[in-house]
């Protein structure tokens, strides 16, 4: 220990140790640096650990005198380096946090050490336990190299793995992505082979089913929620970074992955999900499990297969999701096409969900509206109605405006704004608006010419008409100065001493 102390300054350091306080508290307190406080607060440790001669415990222990075991240098932080590592810190951020919070006087590698003796003694963990039909595990894993067929190279594909917790029975299938429509439709794959739907779907956190993870309180993924409530079972996240949680799953993910496809390659991805089909059905389900000491199918026949949920009579209606703000007409947009809503949800934010066929909306988790999905530019017809209605009284008379505009505005740009809306609808409103607004920054007679040439070529999109713009405000040739002219004199017309006596 480089630094000594006076007696009184070190007897106070020993008593706050002796009081718990932590180094950085100490040396704000008495002035003595955190390096400092850890050698005495070592040296203090260890005269504690040593026995005297004649004590009770000095004839099977040590003697008084004799050396202290070797023991660690980051060992009096057992408690403060467990809990960084329960954080998932590694042994580099725990040194940094200990010399900045400790005082720490040693090096990183004593701190590497003893993380690495701490990570050999496992941490204990409770048994998951699942009733027969009540909970299954899901996960993804990377499957063998296959030849992608549109890039022509060769790459691995997502394996996802679906496993009942109960008899260790499972599915598999083979997938180019992790995409929500992929991940629901190889749940439903799963829900068909095994017959049944469990209770309990226990999944890790992707972002196909949940959207933002958290350890008390996750967000599941809307669809996904929908697609639960479809099928009757309950998602359940697993904690961040617990894999024990999912452990079944973890542990037949990796059973496939060195059974069934490690050394394999496949030409086709349907060729490795016929492999994997029949690696299932001749091996996976026919061996006696570790734990279970039962085969598989007989186990799952006995026990999961019956308390399995049935089936739900039709597949799941995939379906977007989104906010919209009801328009001052009382319509909302979706895809271009307009939906009427009570005239009270006027500037309200609603949520729609829609898919090929339906459009419903909610107003505050409340059903407002279910809709006949319509094509781009029309509008819905209201409740009770069968035809759908034209464009409202507000929105005709804008559009009439708009033509107006650009009809004062010059000939060529008022028929290319007709031409925009037969040949767009209502979706080249905004871009009138658009067009009119290079007007700000453009003479006029520059944006009648590149309307004019938009119209001869068919291009109703603002960035073709902004572009046309730029192009003849570069063509344009810029003004020069004339030096011939009746109004001007010749130079040699002038005197300097006229120039001088010229009061102006």
């Amino acid at each position: 220990m480089g630094n000594y102390l006076k007696v009184h300054k070190r007897q106070q350091v020993i008593s706050l140790l002796e009081l718990g306080w932590t180094y950085r508290r100490i040396e704000s307190e008495t002035g003595v640096r955190r390096e400092t406080v850890s050698g005495y607060d070592q040296q203090r440790r260890s005269n504690a650990a040593k026995v005297t001669a004649g004590s009770p415990a000095n004839a099977a222990e040590v003697t008084a005198g004799s050396e202290l075991p070797a023991r660690s240098l980051a060992a009096v932080h057992k408690e403060a380096i467990i809990k960084k590592l329960e954080s998932g810190l590694t042994a580099q951020r725990i040194w940094q946090d200990l010399v900045e919070e400790y005082g720490y006087g040693h090096s990183y590698e004593s701190v590497k050490r003893y993380v690495r003796r701490l990570r050999k003694s496992r941490r204990v963990v409770g048994v998951f336990h699942s009733g027969p039909g009540e909970e299954a595990q899901v996960d993804f894993f990377r499957g063998a190299p296959t030849l992608h067929p549109q890039t022509g190279r060769w790459g691995r594909p997502w394996v996802f793995r679906m496993t009942l917790c109960h008899s260790r029975h499972g599915y598999e299938t083979a997938l180019w992505d992790q995409k929500v429509e992929s991940f629901l439709r190889a749940h439903e794959e799963a829900f068909f082979d095994l017959g049944g739907v469990p209770k309990v779907i226990r999944h890790d956190n992707l972002k196909a089913a949940v959207v933002r993870a958290c350890l008390w309180d996750p967000d599941i993924n809307e669809v996904y929620r929908a697609f639960a409530e479809h099928w009757g079972f309950t998602p359940l996240p697993t904690q961040p970074r617990h894999p024990e949680e999912n452990g079944k799953q973890e542990r037949s993910g990796q059973y496939v992955k060195d059974n069934a496809l490690k050394g394999r390659r496949f030409d086709t991805l349907e060729e490795q999900n016929e492999f994997l089909q029949r690696w299932n059905r001749t091996i996976a389900r026919l061996r006696i499990h570790g734990t279970t000491r039962r085969q598989v199918w007989t186990h799952f026949l006995e026990t999961d297969k019956p308390a399995l949920q049935p089936l739900a009579t039709s597949r799941f209606e995939l379906f977007t999701c989104g906010d919209r703000s009801v328009h001052a007409d009382a319509h909302v947009q979706v895809e271009g096409a307009f939906y009427p809503l009570s005239v009270h949800l006027i500037g309200q934010r609603v949520r729609v969900r829609f898919n090929n066929h339906l459009v419903h909306i909610y107003h505050q988790e409340a059903l407002v509206g279910v809709f006949t999905k319509q094509p781009a530019g029309t509008w819905a017809p209201s409740p009770g109605s069968s035809t759908p209605q034209e464009a409202p009284y507000a929105q005709r008379a804008f559009v009439a405006k708009l033509l107006g505009r650009c009809e004062r505005a010059g000939p060529a740009l008022h028929a290319w704004a007709q031409a925009a809306l037969e040949e767009r609808g209502v979706r080249a409103i905004r871009l009138i608006q658009g067009v009119l607004s290079l007007a700000r920054s453009h003479p006029r007679e520059r944006l009648l010419h590149a309307a004019a040439v938009a119209l001869e070529r068919r291009c109703f999109r603002y960035q073709a008409v902004k572009r046309l713009t730029e192009e003849a405000a570069a063509a344009t040739h810029p003004r020069r100065l004339i030096e011939d002219h009746p109004s001007i004199r010749p130079m040699t017309q002038y005197r300097l001493e006229a120039i001088v006596d010229d009061p102006s």
